[in-house]
């Protein structure tokens, strides 16, 4: 990769998106001196929108605040297609309630405290089990992001060969969120939980990326504007936009886009975990 001649996205992702909760794309570069320049955020309304950002043409690598795969214990147990592309197209066409009932079923029938089926990056990654259907409802995030990266034709590495100039990988913005404040709570989309103590965590979370204080050893670099357009955001979403165009930067530097050699070609990685 030639830096600053390969444009990086950073997506925070809707099940549902609308104009008062739409797909939020943040677009930058790396520079050389390990700045991550974000150049715009941009807010999608509906999938069709989503759908155009996919084709446009490479080179680019996105990073996606969606889960890509589902836990293999539970694919097996529900006799799912076990290849990737097969089960995408198989989990797209399934009503919602009836995904819903199938993992409804699934948990009922296990233990306390071991009710959700894991992926195997949940654990580095500290994220929601791919298959959880309400807060977050990441499950529906999957069934209808993944199709649409599959039928979109990118490059999914170690799930789906596609289009080496278009390179999408999961990401998880919590995970980087955490190193910087711990667990302190950023963001909130009920407007009476949109408190000034977020606002100060947003504030010191963007800081953080500004200096530079993380093991990906970039530095996000704003102007003046886009900072305050960052925190006044309560919802987080151009936050979390954000934060996955910084593990987008840091990918595009690394070898194999700093994925694990040997990746579940079920499940897959989030990126950095």
């Amino acid at each position: 990769m030639t830096l600053g001649h390969q444009a990086l996205f950073g997506v925070d992702f809707t099940s549902a998106p609308r104009r008062a909760k739409p797909i939020t794309v943040a677009r930058g570069r790396l520079d050389a001196g390990g700045r991550v320049h974000l150049h715009d955020v941009e807010a999608l309304p509906d999938f069709a929108a989503f759908e155009q950002m996919l084709a446009a043409p490479g080179p680019w690598l996105g990073v996606f605040d969606l889960p890509f795969g589902l836990p293999r214990e539970l694919v097996l147990a529900l006799g799912w297609p076990q290849t990737w592309p097969a089960l995408m197209r198989h989990y797209a066409a399934l009503p919602r309630e009836q995904i819903r009932e199938r993992f409804a079923a699934f948990c009922a029938a296990r233990p306390a405290g071991a009710k959700f089926a894991h992926r195997a990056c949940d654990g580095p990654a500290g994220s929601s089990p791919s298959m959880k259907w309400v807060n977050p409802p990441v499950a529906f995030m999957l069934q209808v992001g993944a199709p649409r990266l599959l039928s979109a034709g990118v490059h999914l590495p170690g799930l789906h060969d596609g289009d080496r100039s278009r390179v999408a990988l999961e990401g998880y913005p919590g995970l980087l969120a955490r190193e910087l404040i711990g667990r302190r709570s950023y963001k909130s989309d009920s407007r009476a939980q949109q408190t000034p103590e977020r606002f100060i965590a947003r504030k010191d979370l963007i800081e953080a990326q500004e200096q530079g204080r993380t093991r990906l050893a970039l530095r996000l670099k704003l102007s003046h504007a886009q900072r305050d357009a960052l925190l006044a955001d309560a919802s987080g979403d151009r936050l979390d936009a954000v934060l996955c165009l910084v593990q987008a930067a840091w990918a595009s530097t690394r070898a194999g886009y700093g994925l694990p050699e040997a990746i579940d070609p079920i499940e897959g990685w989030i990126v950095t975990a």
